[in-house]
């Protein structure tokens, strides 16, 4: 599995950006896909997750009600749209995949998922 994240770059405070994932390998029909950062200084933390199907979601709290996670089976691709970007959101983003289906709501650490893309910067300034 590769996973092939992009979207990031440097923004203002209140702006938006959308980051991509391009997923390879597999038939990803049973995958929960996710997405994290990392911050300097700080460990890698969870922003959002989705079931393939698209049909459950789940967000930390700080994003909820400004990032949306989706995905498009044709692209093989997940999204997270990042609305009202706030300074504190800067950091390296990594989207994530986890073979086998597990409730959302679980699979919020690290530890769930199999596979990891590279990251990709998110700089918002004040």
């Amino acid at each position: 599995v590769q996973l092939q994240a992009s979207g990031g770059g440097l923004v203002q405070a209140g702006d938006s950006l959308r980051l991509s994932c391009v997923a390879s390998g597999r038939t990803f029909s049973n995958y929960v896909m996710g997405w994290f950062r990392q911050a300097p200084g700080k460990e890698r933390e969870f922003v959002a997750n989705i079931g393939w199907s698209g049909r459950s979601t789940y967000y930390t709290d700080s994003v909820k009600g400004r990032f949306t996670i989706s995905t498009d089976s044709a692209k093989n691709t997940v999204y997270l749209q990042m609305n009202s970007l706030k300074p504190e959101d800067t950091a390296v983003y990594y989207c994530a995949a986890r073979s086998g289906r597990l409730d959302v709501a679980v699979a919020t650490t690290t530890r769930w998922y199999n596979y990891w893309g590279q990251g990709t910067l998110v700089t918002v300034s004040s």
